[in-house]
């Protein structure tokens, strides 16, 4: 039994204010399979690249135990490419360069050994093409999660909205959900998004942590204060990989348990912007992981005297 993970597998070139990257590997399915195989294997990876992707690129995640054949390569194009300059709150960016490439016509394929998946984390993409995914697969998933971005909300909102039926827990940041719902307060805008079909939401708000939403439970994870945030690009991917490699671990899809998976996911995403890129993410042990695990848990461990 596995995890399929869908997205893109790309190039970025990116600016901080405190340095540039310049051309290096990217794509949302590249940092959910390298966040998500610290816990759990294989990782049945779904995307397209060009013939300039490298292929020590895929090695290298083929040794994390994730499974390349339902990668699709197109030799004579070119892959997904991103460039972005980042202000000085590393919240907001510009975009300065993006070349669809070999995802303008992508049509993934779902290989018959994968059909076997317990777990689906579909990464940001075209919702049509994140439907057609769900729909390949004879066996519905034990949890179906999935990832979206504002400019599919502006684009392609009838077919996001078919999509919201079919999965189990939207992500989203706290920007596309008040977008998503019209709806300033998160409280409301929650309430909304779920009506729309997720069970669960979560509620990405970067340096501030995250919220989880379920019927009229809430619960709040805060973002470890760091010191040195060099690149925020992957962040919400590699949160996204903690959290669905958890629970494909733990195979347990309870609102408990998503608490851990939401720690979990932020403590993975502190590691990502630390360096440039992937980079962070390819030198962490599970001593590292275990560290930042304790760190969350004294951030939110006090005891207080109600008199």
């Amino acid at each position: 039994m596995s995890l399929i993970v869908v997205g893109t597998m790309a190039f970025d070139d990116i600016e901080t204010p405190f340095g540039k990257s310049d051309r290096i590997i990217g794509g949302a399915a590249t940092y959910i399979a390298w966040s998500a195989s610290n816990f759990t294997r294989p990782i049945k990876q779904v995307s397209v690249v060009g013939g300039d992707f490298p292929k020590k690129e895929m090695t290298a995640l083929e040794e994390r135990g994730v499974s390349m054949e339902g990668v699709q390569v197109k030799e004579n194009e070119k892959s997904f490419f991103w460039a972005g300059k980042y202000h000085m709150d590393m919240n907001t960016r510009d975009t300065l360069d993006t070349q669809l490439n070999v995802l303008a016509d992508f049509n993934p394929v779902v290989p018959e050994s994968y059909q076997d998946c317990e777990f689906l984390m579909l990464g940001n993409l075209v919702p049509a093409v994140q439907l057609s995914v769900i729909q390949q697969l004879k066996t519905r998933p034990k949890l179906v999660v999935m990832d979206t971005m504002n400019f599919w909300m502006e684009v392609a909102l009838d077919d996001l909205k078919k999509v919201l039926k079919q999965v189990d827990v939207l992500m989203v940041n706290d920007s596309e959900a008040r977008e998503l719902s019209n709806e300033y307060s998160l409280v409301k805008a929650a309430r909304k998004i779920m009506n729309m079909g997720p069970n669960y939401l979560v509620i990405k708000k970067g340096e501030h942590g995250a919220l989880l939403f379920h019927g009229d439970q809430v619960f709040f994870a805060p973002a470890l204060p760091l010191e040195d945030v060099f690149d925020p690009t992957g962040a919400g991917d590699t949160f996204a990989g903690g959290f669905i490699g958890h629970i494909a671990r733990t195979k347990d899809i309870s609102f408990e348990n998503m608490k851990t998976a939401i720690i979990i996911g932020s403590a993975m995403a502190s590691f990502c912007v630390e360096k440039f890129g992937t980079e962070r993410l390819r030198e962490i042990t599970k001593e590292d992981i275990d560290k930042r695990l304790a760190q969350f848990q004294e951030l939110v461990n006090f005891d207080i005297e109600l008199v």
